[in-house]
């Protein structure tokens, strides 16, 4: 139902997203505000006459989704070198949206008639997309990639700091609490916080974390307004991102002149973007959800932020200090935490 930007998924939120995502679109978020959405079994489940065929199968396509999801911040650094941040989000969402509504043709779904849902779908796509999707952009003119990839990971540390706010069903823990100190201090060791961050563009780190505590507050509202609306994935998810391209047409040339030239580079970045990081996403986690389950589904969050480094070092040279890899360590290792649950036991006879 709810598509964020970077795998990111959620409950309240459980950890996925990107993305990156690296975004892209969340069909665990549906799932975990309505947990009958899927029947998820496992692939190698001993009813499974082909279980390692199939579990093959579902192991490709995760890989596929990290990296589609790691590449999304590169993609965004790519693209702002042609086109100014807004137009970046804006061809993101389109190129996304029209992917979603190609299977929507193919598949012959409609989409939501509901004005209420119409209505709850358009807070959905600014808080998810337009807002989110926007301020990495912004955020990328001014820290790297890798930076921002990182920021990204921390959306389950602000879930959980949001469910102890607003004391949410989810009830948080004492290891679930101490995921989200331990997140935090990875963050502050990502930016050398005891060098006075010094080298860290703060205005650019806090549009990226700011876009990161998007998630979470759309995905608290998706949950309370959207869950059980009897309609599938793929229409929900292609009518939010045709309000977010809608939202951004509008808002784009209040904001950014039109561009005097289309370089073929940015362009084909902003492209894989929306088509790949967006839309194709979707239908990937979409199916691992369905096939899986989301627990399984949502590691993939731990993969975006070491695609996503490797891939801002070694295309775009950009320059890594020992505290990044270990504060993004650090920052997972919470991330971790926050989303840990009691074990269940089995009462004895």
């Amino acid at each position: 139902m709810s598509t964020t930007a970077d795998g990111s998924t959620a409950s309240a939120p459980p950890l996925s997203s990107s993305t990156a995502t690296t975004t892209a679109a969340s069909a665990a978020a549906t799932t975990a505000a309505d947990p009958t959405a899927t029947g998820a079994a496992s692939p190698d489940s001993p009813g499974s006459a082909a279980g390692p065929r199939r579990a093959m199968g579902w192991l490709l396509r995760f890989a596929v989704l990290c990296l589609v999801w790691g590449f999304s911040f590169l993609f965004i650094k790519v693209g702002n070198r042609g086109f100014a941040p807004l137009q970046v989000t804006l061809g993101r969402v389109g190129f996304g949206a029209l992917v979603l509504v190609v299977m929507l043709l193919v598949t012959r779904e409609r989409l939501p008639r509901s004005a209420r849902i119409w209505g709850h779908l358009a807070v959905a796509a600014l808080l998810l997309n337009v807002l989110p999707f926007s301020l990495f952009a912004y955020s990328e003119l001014t820290i790297p990639s890798t930076l921002a990839g990182i920021c990204n990971a921390t959306s389950p540390l602000w879930g959980m700091l949001l469910s102890l706010v607003a004391l949410s069903e989810d009830r948080p823990t004492r290891r679930r609490v101490a995921g989200l100190g331990v997140g935090f201090l990875g963050v502050l060791t990502v930016l050398g916080a005891w060098q006075g961050f010094s080298g860290t563009d703060l205005t650019g780190t806090a549009m990226a974390l700011g876009a990161s505590l998007s998630y979470p507050i759309g995905w608290i509202y998706v949950r309370r307004t959207l869950a059980g609306t009897g309609h599938s994935h793929l229409s929900m998810t292609s009518a939010q991102l045709l309000l977010a391209t809608a939202q951004l047409a509008v808002l784009t040339p209040l904001f950014s002149p039109m561009p005097t030239s289309f370089p073929v580079v940015p362009l084909l970045a902003v492209f894989a973007l929306g088509a790949l990081g967006t839309g194709f996403a979707f239908l990937l986690q979409y199916g691992l959800v369905a096939e899986v389950g989301p627990t399984t589904a949502q590691m993939v969050t731990y993969f975006i932020p070491v695609i996503g480094t490797a891939a801002g070092v070694t295309l775009l040279d950009e320059q890594l200090s020992w505290n990044t890899p270990v504060g993004a360590l650090i920052v997972l290792a919470g991330a971790a935490l926050t989303q840990s649950r009691p074990r269940r036991t089995t009462p004895s006879p």
